[in-house]
Order: structure tokens, then sequence, then C-alpha cells
């Protein structure tokens, strides 16, 4: 019976690779080759490029008698860098599952609207590299990593804890992201990662509706807004990491205040400001009202 059931599963999965690969009106059957060594360049790039960080920045270096020796900056720095170096283990994760999923078939994801049409291989895409490193705003941090769990977790816990005909808000953000912290194991460290993580979308959205209410005329001081989005994106993101990245209540604790707290301090101010200074909203031309 187990060789009767691998070989109908066997038969089940030929058959669905022949239909993703059947020629259509777009054109031939697309060719999974040329994604699947992008996906694997990309792979090794993230990994060359961790290995050459790692003996650098690490957790042993956060718990070093020479980091307490620091002065605020170089301890800020040491942070940021190691929340950085971090992150390209997991880039090389994904990348290279996506890349096995892509040379079985099951990436395809379409054809492009372009002519002549091109095909997507983008269906186990699970991070945008680019969009986490230059991300503008917390907001879309969510949309470029681990996209296929995000994905999930606003379908079914955030978009169904939003009430008819109420915005979502904070208590939405916390819960979905306080689910998350869950399914990733009950570690302290998890969890105020993730609780971090709300305050720090909570932030980033204050400073979103200020940078909507500038005018038009004004845009060196949007500018500046996006640039003060940037900072504070990369700076909250690399202070949460080190949680994430240590586990336990005690050494997290005393590695945020190790930089006083800043990537916590910061986002509750941008929220409380938030509540206290509400900019009106941008009032839309007569063609959109039209429209």
């Amino acid at each position: 019976m187990p060789c009767l059931a691998g070989n109908i599963c066997f038969f089940s999965f030929f058959n669905l690779s022949l239909q993703i690969w059947a020629p259509t009106e777009k054109g031939p059957a697309p060719s999974p080759f040329g994604a699947t060594i992008q996906a694997l360049l990309q792979a090794t790039v993230c990994m060359a490029l961790y290995l050459y960080l790692i003996p650098h920045f690490n957790i042993s270096g956060l718990n070093s008698p020479a980091y307490q020796e620091w002065g605020f900056w170089k301890r800020l720095s040491y942070q940021f860098m190691s929340g950085f170096t971090a992150r390209w283990k997991y880039y090389f994760i994904w990348s290279i599952s996506e890349a096995a999923v892509i040379i079985s078939g099951l990436g395809f994801s379409g054809w492009t609207d372009t002519s002549p049409s091109k095909p997507k291989w983008d269906r186990a895409k699970n991070v945008d590299i680019l969009g986490v490193e230059f991300a503008k705003s917390s907001v879309q941090l969510p949309l470029v990593w681990n996209i296929q769990v995000s994905t999930w977790l606003r379908h079914y816990v955030y978009d169904r804890l939003v009430q008819k005909g109420k915005k979502p808000g904070f208590f939405q953000l916390l819960a979905t992201q306080t689910t998350s912290a869950v399914w990733h194991g009950l570690y302290p460290g998890y969890i105020i990662f993730f609780v971090q993580s709300a305050l720090m979308i909570a932030g980033s959205r204050v400073l979103y509706r200020w940078q909507q209410a500038i005018p038009s005329n004004m845009d060196v001081v949007k500018n500046l807004l996006v640039f003060i989005s940037f900072a504070y994106t990369v700076l909250v993101l690399n202070y949460s990491a080190v949680g994430f990245m240590v586990l336990t209540l005690q050494e997290t604790l005393a590695l945020y205040g190790s930089v006083y707290y800043i990537g916590t301090i910061a986002p509750i101010v941008l929220i409380l400001l938030g509540n206290m200074i509400k900019p009106a909203k941008p009032s839309r031309s007569k063609a959109r009202k039209e429209q």
C-alpha cells in the first residue's frame, strides 16, 4: 500500500506538472531553468555575504565584555550590523527553497501582460531583498519579508479581526503580530520582537499620515519625511531584531537597555504625537471626486 500510495502521489504530481508546462495561447511551455539559475545565484550571493559578515557581527559579540565598554553609538552600530547580517541567512534559505519550487514547475504563476508575454515564477517567492533593505516605511515590510506567511496572517487573522464598517487599528495589528510570535515559538525574544514590530508599523503609519498631509508644492519637506521614515524603519528594525536573535528575556532587555531602549521609545513617541497632531486629510481634486 505505501508503494501504491507513492505511485498515486507521483502520477498526480506528474499530471499537474504537465498542466503547468502545457503550451497556451500566450506561447510555448515556459522553461523554469532560467528562473531557477537566477534564484540559485541569489542564494549563493546571500550565503557568501552571510559567511563574510557573521564572524564580525554575531550574538557572541553582543554578549562580550568589549560590547559593554563601548559607547552608545558603537553599541547601536553593532546591533544594526548584527541584525543586518542575520537577515542574509534567511535570504539564503528562502532563495534556495524558491529555486527548488521553481524547478519543480510549481513556482509558475502565469504570464506577464507585456508583449510578448513572459512567464512569471513568483508563486514561491518569499522575500524581496531590496524591498526589505530599502523599505521607505515599516508598513512595507510584511509585503516583502516572509511573504507567504504574511499573506496568510493578513487574510486569516488581521482582516478577520476588523469589524464591519470600521477601520483596522493597533489592536488588529498587535493581535496579528502576537499570533506570528506564537507561531515562531514561545520564546520571550520572539514575543518582544513581534510586539516591537507592531509598535514599529504603528509609528510608520503616523509618519505616512504626516507625509500625505504635506502640500504638493513642499517637495523638500515631503522628501525629508520620506528620509526620516526610512531611517526610522532601519533603526527600529535592526534594534528589534536583537530580541529575535538572542531569544531570552534577560538578554533581550539588557541589550535593548544598552542603547537606552531607543527602538522602543521612538515608535511610542510617534504614536503619542500622532494622537495629538492629526493633520487634515489631503483634499481630493474635483476630477477625483467625479470619478
